[in-house]
């Protein structure tokens, strides 16, 4: 039998048919499967043995875990500790004739930084000379003092012995002691003299030596040495400068081998924290790593505009990795102690409650609102609502959730 275009097109239409009748099927067999299971209480969700969402459902008991029950986190920076810096001035007005050290450079403490040449140096090596020459004619004068000494108490011993012999007059005992106790008096003022002339040669000596100049020195110049130990973070002078300010500094040293790091601290947290106690820090530059710090000092007032405490961490830079000005964030736990926790994946914000999914048996589970606490890293501790060992939905709650 010949067929025709026409027999074609029918086949295919019952074809079409047969199909969406199989469709129709299934879909009723679905709707008769759902109707026919038991409705679940309300806060249930059951799902069926052979759902494939069962595999992507993760299930953990709850434990204890170590958590914080205090934390402190602050933004902060790293900054020279005060304590260790020195701002250098010029010790006398003068006229710069070297600068020794360079910006950046390091330097032990008492190195050489620069030298001066000045009038007030020039004037401290006069006074030194004419002090040691003062010294030399009071130790002079006291040498003719004790010799004029003993020849007056030699007279007197002899003037003594020849009036014990009736040989003299009682005058000349008289005498010769008035002459003895003149001879004491000037031995005394010598010595006065001498203590006098050594102090101004002493006062004269130190002045020397803090312009870091000897006294035969036929040019002084003053030496301007570190105070301590630290790095050169500025220079304000060059050789050939003068300069009359002595309280403006030229140099800026740092000691940099420990820095702090500063934190604003909210007010409400600053019970959390004390002098001495670690605490950990990140900075911008090392976001991969955490450092450890001590609280080296909690300032003594609030701040009236942002109601925070700064709060100073000593750091250990020795090998020089923390920059002054680098930003980072601080945090410190108050202290740890053992209490339920759930990963925050665990739970769920409904209407401004905390809903975990409890499993209740295979394919059916419960919500249930918890109080939690503040999270740490990514652990929530559980205050209320939970105990451990329950086993609760860890991975795949939205799948609940509908």
């Amino acid at each position: 039998m010949r067929t025709t275009p026409i027999n074609h097109l029918f086949v295919f239409a019952c074809a079409l048919a047969c199909a969406g009748c199989g469709g129709r099927a299934e879909q009723s067999a679905d709707r008769l499967a759902t109707s026919t299971a038991p409705a679940a209480p309300p806060g249930v969700v059951i799902i069926p043995p052979d759902s494939p969402k069962l595999a992507q459902i993760r299930v953990e008991a709850i434990k204890l875990e170590a958590m914080p029950a205090g934390e402190v986190t602050a933004p902060g920076k790293v900054e020279v500790n005060p304590n260790r810096v020195s701002r250098v001035p010029l010790p006398v007005a003068g006229r710069v004739t070297q600068v020794l050290v360079k910006l950046g450079d390091g330097v032990a403490a008492g190195q050489p930084l620069l030298t001066l040449e000045s009038p007030e140096a020039n004037a401290a090596t006069t006074s030194c000379r004419q002090s040691e020459s003062a010294v030399a004619q009071a130790n002079a004068a006291l040498s003719q003092a004790n010799a004029a000494l003993v020849k007056a108490q030699a007279d007197y011993d002899r003037t003594t012995d020849l009036f014990a012999h009736d040989s003299i007059a009682r005058k000349e005992v008289i005498n010769a002691d008035s002459a003895l106790k003149q001879s004491k008096a000037a031995v005394d003022l010598a010595r006065a003299g001498v203590e006098q002339a050594e102090a101004a040669r002493a006062q004269a000596l130190k002045a020397l030596g803090l312009l870091g100049i000897k006294p035969d020195d036929a040019k002084p110049r003053v030496v301007v040495r570190a105070p301590l130990a630290g790095k050169v973070l500025e220079i304000g002078i060059v050789a050939g400068e003068y300069r009359n300010d002595t309280t403006a500094p030229v140099l800026t040293i740092a000691d940099l081998r420990a820095v702090w790091m500063t934190s604003d601290v909210p007010e409400n947290s600053i019970r959390l924290i004390s002098i001495g106690e670690p605490v950990d820090i990140t900075l911008d530059a090392y976001p991969d790593q955490t450092f450890s710090g001590r609280v080296a000092r909690i300032a003594d007032t609030l701040d009236p505009k942002t109601r925070t405490i700064k709060v100073m961490i000593e750091l250990n830079n020795a090998r020089g990795r923390f920059k002054p000005e680098m930003f980072g964030r601080i945090r410190h736990l108050e202290r740890v102690q053992e209490t339920p926790a759930l990963p925050v994946s665990a739970i769920v914000q409904d209407g401004g409650k905390n809903i975990i999914y409890i499993e209740r048996g295979k394919g059916r589970f419960e919500a249930r609102e918890v109080v939690t606490g503040r999270r740490s890293g990514d652990l929530a501790p559980i205050v209320s609502g939970a105990r451990p060992g329950e086993r609760v939905v860890v991975d795949g709650v939205m799948l609940l959730r509908g």
